[in-house]
């Protein structure tokens, strides 16, 4: 009976551990392991894109990569994780439950919006954290038009100045006006409880945002929290209410509530702790990877952050040691020491940055045309090849 990887979560660490996985078997010509992939859907979510436009295209099948590789995909919703019997119950694409027993798991089921217990914010509050919820704000945008103008149509809130809150507001402008018209009268505006625009991403970096938000437009509330939304608007911490028929909520990102499921230290996000190999730390035959890993990137203290970015390397580490440790062979250490950001600024551009401190290296153009490349080339996918993917999916391939 062959030998079962599998792996929960067809995100970017999901895919590319099972890339990773396959790769290494067949390296070393072992055909008696089955690596599968249990996730609702057969197709990779780009999440990183979810502040644009046209929410529905910004999806990539993965049936016929994981096919190419001979990956088994499983269409299901993981719901239990059972260390001890080392199975998994989930709920099948027609509603039914199933228990799906496993030699080797790799936890790859990402990371998710907590939203808070703020009144009004679960019934008012829009956001784009997954895909249904991006196009749910994309079809109230585009209902606007249908309303009489007056302030609180034309005013569009966002809760939380971190990156997902920055690349929304500032793409905001240019949706509103391919919505309601060149000339209308909008307002933008980003609540934040930093003393600074742009501070939670650093000094140097933040001169780019606030001329960015200048040109576009987009103003700040800082130091100011929201306390309650309603159909109609927020109301601030300081008593100040803000007419809004559209408020976003941008901050409060957690990892998978499965990672629960699994004995192990989690951080205050609630991501496991794992070893330099990403094996859950006192399991043996659990690995975590993408959002859910606590990674050290480096040996001066960085951890892995809740991006794509990271998630792709973790996961073709994850994904060639998980394969190692059933092969008897020697794991590759994860490591990622360079960490660069690439921050969309609407039609002000964009701005890139190398290193933890966030040094600004280009701006502008020449940050939107790199944006770009990242966000329609880079972050997809390989195509349906076995050796293309394969060859992406070493992880000894040097991170530029």
């Amino acid at each position: 009976m062959k030998q079962q990887i599998l792996i929960i979560g067809a995100g970017f660490g999901g895919i590319w551990t099972a890339l990773s996985a396959t790769r290494l078997l067949d390296i070393h010509g072992h055909n008696q392991v089955e690596v599968t992939v249990l996730a609702p859907q057969a197709e990779l979510r780009i999440r990183p894109r979810f502040y644009e436009p046209e929410a529905h295209r910004l999806v990539a099948p993965i049936g016929e990569l994981l096919d190419a590789v001979g990956v088994t995909f499983i269409k299901g919703a993981a719901e239990t994780i059972d260390v001890q019997q080392k199975h998994v119950v989930y709920t099948d694409a027609a509603g039914a439950r199933q228990i799906r027993p496993y030699d080797k798991l790799v936890l790859a089921t990402g990371s998710g919006l907590a939203l808070p217990d703020t009144q009004g914010v679960a019934q008012y509050a829009f956001d784009v954290d997954q895909i249904e919820q991006a196009i749910r704000l994309e079809n109230h945008l585009k209902s606007l038009a249908e309303l009489p103008p007056s302030r609180g149509r034309n005013t569009v809130v966002v809760a939380g100045g971190g990156f997902t809150g920055i690349e929304t507001a500032t793409e905001m402008p240019a949706r509103l006006r391919a919505i309601l018209g060149e000339h209308a009268d909008m307002e933008v505006i980003i609540v934040d409880r930093g003393e600074k625009v742009g501070a939670s991403l650093g000094a140097e970096i933040s001169q780019s945002i606030a001329e960015a938000s200048d040109e576009l437009g987009v103003t700040w509330r800082l130091k100011s929290s929201v306390v309650a939304v309603d159909e109609q608007g927020v109301t601030l911490g300081d008593g100040q209410r803000i007419e809004s028929k559209t408020v976003i909520w941008t901050t409060g990102v957690r990892a998978s509530s499965l990672t629960a499921q699994i004995p192990g230290e989690r951080d205050g996000l609630g991501r496991l702790h794992v070893d330099a190999h990403l094996q859950v730390i006192g399991q043996q035959d659990i690995f975590a990877t993408g959002d859910v890993a606590y990674a050290a990137t480096d040996d001066l203290g960085n951890h892995a952050l809740m991006t794509c970015q990271h998630a792709i390397v973790l996961g073709r580490h994850a994904g060639n040691n998980v394969a190692a440790q059933i092969l008897g062979v020697a794991p590759v250490a994860y490591s990622q020491p360079k960490y660069v950001t690439c921050l969309d600024l609407g039609g002000w551009g964009a701005v890139y940055t190398e290193g933890w401190d966030r040094q600004v290296k280009l701006t502008r153009q020449e940050g939107k045309s790199l944006k770009t490349q990242i966000n329609t080339v880079w972050i997809y996918p390989p195509a349906a090849d076995r050796d293309v993917a394969w060859a992406a999916a070493d992880p000894l391939i040097p991170i530029a």
